[in-house]
């Protein structure tokens, strides 16, 4: 991570997270989604730092409720995703996949992240080595596909595996002890997957976090980005189904755990 930039993780409402980055030659701070004003502010005013930035990974409410009275109390530019504009809080830059962002000099990349919403994206920060993955990619899971089609969310988790290992992925709930049990269900064998689990209660037990989480991490252990690797497949009877068919097959197990 960039010397300059600071991560902080905050738990906001019964089981979500925000995230700020703040730049501490300059003084910027973003924040990346906004379930709720009162921690936000309150972890903006305890550190004496105040938010320029704010970026929204896509419209669910309780990403977005804080959005409004963070704007009022410190005049922070909104960015969001101009294919949700029409049901996000109103956007100061509205972008698009692809596009050239940054926050406080320090480049962010904007990522399609269709699947769990239309619209969805998730921010890729270098310098911070962070991805903020919103309600797609999560620890030990991925977001229900309320919108989207498999294929998108496949789509999306693959995109997101090709960033670095060392890459923190900022994901929007902590749902990683529900999510564990699920995974033990469809990968039981997997050495890696019962030391996380383990892990992960052991963390939770002492109220820890258990987001962020390491890209490589997830990779090993996460059954919906194992979807195209032959371990998975067998693991689920599906040697000879395509990558998008195991991981539909999987969210769909998922569904009805």
């Amino acid at each position: 991570m960039d010397m300059t930039l600071d991560l902080v993780t905050i738990p906001c409402r019964s089981d979500n997270y925000a995230f700020l980055v703040h730049d501490t030659e300059s003084g910027d701070t973003a924040l990346f989604d906004a379930p709720e004003t009162a921690p936000i502010k309150a972890e903006l005013d305890a550190r004496g730092w105040t938010l320029t930035d704010l970026f929204i990974t896509h419209h669910h409410g309780d990403h977005v409720e804080g959005v409004e009275d963070l704007r009022a109390a410190f005049g922070c530019r909104v960015i969001g995703a101009k294919h949700d504009a029409h049901r996000l809080p109103a956007l100061d830059q509205a972008v698009s996949p692809g596009d050239d962002l940054s926050f406080s000099g320090h480049k962010v990349d904007v990522m399609a992240a269709d699947g769990h919403t239309i619209g969805h994206i998730a921010f890729y920060m270098p310098g911070a080595k962070a991805a903020f993955t919103g309600d797609s990619l999560m620890a030990l899971g991925c977001g229900r596909l309320f919108e989207g089609t498999p294929d998108q969310m496949w789509t999306t988790l693959t995109t997101l595996m090709s960033l670095p290992d060392d890459t923190l992925i900022c994901s929007g709930h902590e749902y990683t002890a529900a999510n564990a049990r699920f995974a033990l269900s469809v990968d039981p064998q997997n050495p890696d997957l019962i030391r996380r689990a383990d892990d992960v209660t052991a963390m939770r037990n002492r109220d820890e976090f258990t987001v962020p989480s390491l890209l490589s991490l997830e990779k090993a252990t996460n059954p919906f980005l194992r979807a195209g690797e032959p371990g998975m497949k067998k693991a689920v009877s599906m040697e000879h189904d395509g990558d998008a068919e195991v991981f539909a097959a999987i969210r769909k197990a998922k569904d009805n755990f």
